[in-house]
């Protein structure tokens, strides 16, 4: 078995102990760091799936109403009052820590109806096609914050893992078997010391 090419004294032999207990310690801190970000992932990997199944649902009803409008108003009039909505480009992302993992937070996009085109060139179809896009792209914003915090929070796992693993298959057992060894040498040479004296007084 493995050990630590280390003189067989005392002082070693607390040192050694000391070293053994930090990194059992630290063992222990990585084995719960590791669970709260399996935690935290599985959390986010059942929420994703719940808002992708949201996402085709409103994808589904917007298609539907934005096939109505083509009918009533035509493409050639979708397509124009395509081109007067904004873009979104005023998301706003923040971050917090789940165990040192940076998180981001993307900020809610607000969802208040109010189009870009005038009422009299379009009809209640058109206006539950926006809606449920306008849906779709705040969900998708959401959806996009919880895939890149599952991202983190795996590769930190993955991380920390090997780290424990390291700990746990490695740096422990070395420690354990440097303990044993100096432990075992230090009481066969106080054996060893002990029958000298003794010999030595029964020759006196």
């Amino acid at each position: 078995m493995e050990k630590l090419n280390l003189s067989p004294t005392k002082s070693n032999l607390t040192s050694i102990k000391g070293s053994l207990e930090f990194a059992q310690e630290g063992y222990e801190l990585l084995d719960k760091k590791r669970n709260v970000l399996i935690q935290e992932m599985m959390k986010r990997i059942d929420e994703a799936r719940e808002i992708q199944s949201e996402i085709n649902e409103y994808f589904f009803e917007a298609y539907q109403a934005l096939q109505s409008v083509d009918i009533t108003q035509g493409i050639k009039t979708v397509e124009e009052i395509a081109t007067g909505i904004d873009f979104i480009d005023n998301i706003k992302i923040r971050s917090y820590s789940v165990m040192g993992v940076e998180i981001p937070e993307v900020e809610a996009l607000s969802e208040e109806i109010s189009p870009h085109y005038s009422f009299y060139r379009t009809n209640m179809a058109l206006d539950r096609a926006y809606k449920n896009f306008q849906r779709v792209v705040s969900l998708i914003t959401r959806l996009a914050e919880i895939e890149t915090s599952v991202y983190r929070l795996a590769t930190s796992i993955k991380k920390t893992q090997k780290r424990a693993n390291a700990l746990d298959n490695i740096l422990i057992p070395r420690y354990k078997n440097t303990v044993k060894f100096i432990q075992d040498t230090l009481e066969e040479k106080e054996r060893e010391d002990f029958y000298r004296v003794k010999m030595l007084k029964g020759n006196l």
